[in-house]
């Protein structure tokens, strides 16, 4: 599993400006470990990028560093977190988190609705999802990409899906509340709660209390009065 997703690196000092990285095809980024300093490495933003869009944030990854002093190295991590320009979305900056892989670690993962729900085809409900991730406990090895939910069993208004009704992989412990809910199905406004809904608002109603001639409360001052005396 550490082997699917690869990135290679470079070992960096902070005398090189990160916008000639990026002009030269990397992303400054830095990886952090547990009781070590953390190592200041400019990744190829190309394999970063395909990477990234495979594995998100909660997959382990393998990054194959070209040191300073001219050996190389590879290191398991998390893509913990991810910088994006405004703008043009592209990818300013990365932190990893290294790993062991015989350690547990905690991550939080993907929930991936799948299935059709006979709420939503045939009574036309809307199909509504409160949470779309939810912490787990596992080692690397066994950290799963997503976890699919089968939204099947939402036949009716009254069904509802917990985190308990999940099934995940062998070795791998839900953190998050079992009794949670993750989809149920809401059901269709009635015709009055729609025309309700449509009713044009008056310009009266939209405006605060002060512009309709109301006059606000007046507030104290920690002005001192003059009668107090100071010394």
């Amino acid at each position: 599993m550490v082997e699917k997703y690869k990135i290679s690196a470079k070992e960096r000092t902070l005398a090189k400006k990160v916008n000639g990285l990026r002009r030269e095809g990397f992303i400054p980024a830095v990886i952090y470990s547990k009781g070590k300093e953390a190592m200041i490495l400019a990744v190829d933003a190309h394999s970063f990028d395909l990477c990234y869009r495979e594995a998100g944030g909660n997959s382990v990854v393998s990054i194959d560093i070209e040191k300073l002093d001219g050996t190389t190295s590879k290191k398991n991590a998390l893509i913990h977190e991810v910088a994006l320009d405004p703008v043009s979305e592209k990818i300013l900056h990365t932190d990893f988190l290294q790993i062991r892989m015989d350690e547990k670690i905690t991550a939080a993962v993907p929930l991936n609705f799948v299935g059709d729900s006979v709420a939503v085809i045939e009574l036309s409900g809307s199909l509504l999802t409160p949470i779309d991730e939810i912490e787990v406990e596992c080692l690397p090895a066994d950290l799963p990409h997503e976890l699919e939910v089968d939204i099947v069993p939402l036949v009716d208004f009254e069904a509802v899906i917990h985190i308990s009704d999940l099934k995940v992989p062998e070795g791998v412990i839900i953190l998050s509340d079992p009794e949670e809910v993750i989809a149920y199905v809401e059901e269709p406004r009635s015709e009055e709660e729609m025309a309700e809904l449509e009713e044009p608002v008056s310009p009266e109603e939209e405006l605060p209390p002060s512009e309709h001639g109301e006059e606000e409360p007046e507030t104290e001052t920690e002005e001192t009065s003059g009668d107090e005396k100071t010394e």
